[in-house]
């Protein structure tokens, strides 16, 4: 026993919760020691696969589940290409962990035998886009544009003598009912509640009524701030409002002041083939103010769903236009290392950013029938979202994805749809969930790290524990927050306990600078602007 708790101890320290349903093995360079052309070869490939493998292996160690294994497939355009190694990640990532479950079978006491939940293993090129697109949710708005430290913010409040102010930093996790409520919300959507939460919390108190009299109704998060002095009963509730208030007023600033409406706008109107080259061109031509950032952004989107149009005459006029720099460039060029596959280069020494098999254009999504929002710029959705559907029906497209191994004979038959609430007694392979008592699961990031030891999954509701088979998905080269966000509405929707797992958590401008990073000439990231 001593031997196992010792085993398990270890196992612990392999990776890292984000949330109550996602973790990630701490692989910050996964797409440059993975997907780079000179990976080829590479000892730091190998290595890279093999700990990621074990780190996954650990979470199914420390839940008590064994997971059914899918992977995407890697894919060929015609009979003269070439697999490369970055074309078999996902494939040779679930071999390595379906090896490191199986030694786990033998040697972790009442680890199950058969499968217990279902895993699928894809990489970052399965959708280019939602990691460089703007995400209008309050969570994605906040690590995209506050520069925020993992889950750290720094927040400016009054000082004890109330003649200025000194900084405090605060983590946005689950355990701030606030944050739990908006975090998936849209921006203008977290606004409204928020105003409105003021409101009800003033007109349910009379100490604040006449607070708000004496400042002739002026509902700032300044006057927040010292009605928590005034009213120090109510410093934790008052406290937490002013936080997101502030928050809130800091993004719609910077959200006005970078014209992201108009930028998100054309974002969203390219994935969704209601705009094209023309129109991109007309949008650097009269928006001369926008950021470098904001169009090397929408140059990546439109490089992804028109990849032969981005080495054209058109290419080179939307550049020019957009006046990107030489390391911006490179972002764009490194796509090609996150597709499916590519060509052979072209004799004129540039490349085809050819990102899907299909002749159809990649990254056009089809509308969500049923799914409209009040809110605009919510159209937008990544596409694990339809890969994790298709996995909780079964039915993912043969073809593109295969498993480790055939079900064992007490998962054949049971449909995934049927799987939402099964009697203890009728599970042939009953997940070990219900015999956990709570204890964490994943290494917690402490707080130097911008994350809080309380952001765990056994902080996991009690009626998600209560639910069928776990889905997991675990992507590598970096999820997303809209991706994250997927798996938090999924749950709900599918009745099912759904976690995501990456190789790291990605927001748009640390990705791009994994992408300049990618170079095959050395860069430091002194010698990058984002």
């Amino acid at each position: 026993m001593q031997i196992h708790f010792l085993l398990m101890s270890q196992m612990n320290l392999e990776y890292f919760a984000i949330d109550s349903q996602g973790f990630v093995t701490d692989h910050d360079k996964a797409l440059e020691e993975l997907f780079t052309e000179n990976a080829e070869g590479s000892m730091n490939y190998n290595s890279c696969i093999n700990t990621m493998a074990t780190r996954i292996a650990t979470v199914f160690a420390s839940m008590k589940e064994f997971p059914r294994v899918h992977y995407r497939v890697a894919r060929t355009i015609d009979a003269s290409t070439l697999t490369t190694l970055r074309d078999l990640v996902p494939t040779k990532l679930a071999a390595s962990v379906w090896n490191c479950l199986a030694r786990y079978k033998s040697i972790i006491p009442e680890f199950p035998q058969t499968e217990t939940c279902e895993l699928l293993i894809v990489d970052r090129s399965i959708d280019q886009i939602a990691p460089v697109i703007h995400e209008w949710t309050y969570d994605a708005m906040c690590h995209d544009l506050l520069s925020m430290d993992g889950n750290k913010y720094v927040q400016e409040v009054p000082n004890t003598s109330g003649s200025g102010t000194e900084k405090k930093e605060v983590l946005l996790e689950d355990h701030d009912p606030i944050w739990f409520e908006l975090r998936d919300v849209h921006v203008a959507d977290a606004n409204l509640r928020l105003h409105e939460k003021m409101r009800d919390f003033i007109s349910k108190n009379k100490a604040a009524q006449l607070h708000q009299a004496r400042t002739n109704g002026e509902l700032s998060t300044k006057e927040l701030q010292k009605m928590v002095q005034a009213l120090p009963q109510y410093t934790d509730q008052i406290d937490k409002l002013s936080l997101h208030v502030e928050i809130a007023e800091k993004l719609f600033d910077i959200i006005k002041e970078e014209h992201l409406k108009d930028v998100g706008q054309l974002e969203q109107d390219l994935v969704f083939g209601d705009a094209g080259s023309k129109e991109v061109i007309d949008f650097f031509r009269t928006h001369q103010d926008i950021s470098r950032e904001n169009k090397l952004r929408l140059l990546m989107i439109y490089a992804a769903i028109n990849p032969e149009k981005i080495q054209s005459e058109k290419g080179a006029k939307l550049m020019q236009l957009a006046g990107l720099s030489a390391d911006d460039m490179i972002a764009v060029n490194n796509m090609r290392c996150i597709c499916a596959h590519e060509t052979k280069k072209s004799s004129k020494g540039g490349f085809p950013l050819k990102f899907e098999i299909r002749k159809k254009k990649r990254g056009i999504r089809k509308e969500r029938i049923g799914e409209e929002s009040t809110w605009t710029l919510s159209r937008f959705y990544p596409i694990l979202e339809d890969l994790i559907e298709k996995l909780s029906k079964g039915e993912l497209p043969k073809d593109e994805y295969h498993c480790m191994s055939d079900p064992s004979s007490s998962f054949r038959g049971i449909s995934s749809s049927m799987s939402a609430r099964t009697s203890p007694a009728h599970q042939p392979a009953q997940s070990m969930r219900s015999r956990r008592t709570g204890g964490t699961w994943a290494r917690p990031r402490n707080s130097d790290d911008g994350y809080s030891s309380d952001s765990v999954l056994k902080h996991a509701s009690s009626d998600m524990r209560k639910l069928g088979r776990r889905l997991f998905i675990f992507v590598v080269g970096g999820a997303t927050r809209s991706e994250l966000r997927a798996v938090h509405k999924l749950s709900s929707k599918l009745k099912r306990e759904i976690i995501l797992g990456s190789s790291s958590l990605d927001d748009p401008p640390k990705f791009i600078t994994k992408l300049k990073m990618m170079s095959n000439e050395e860069l430091s990231l002194d010698d990058l602007q984002i």
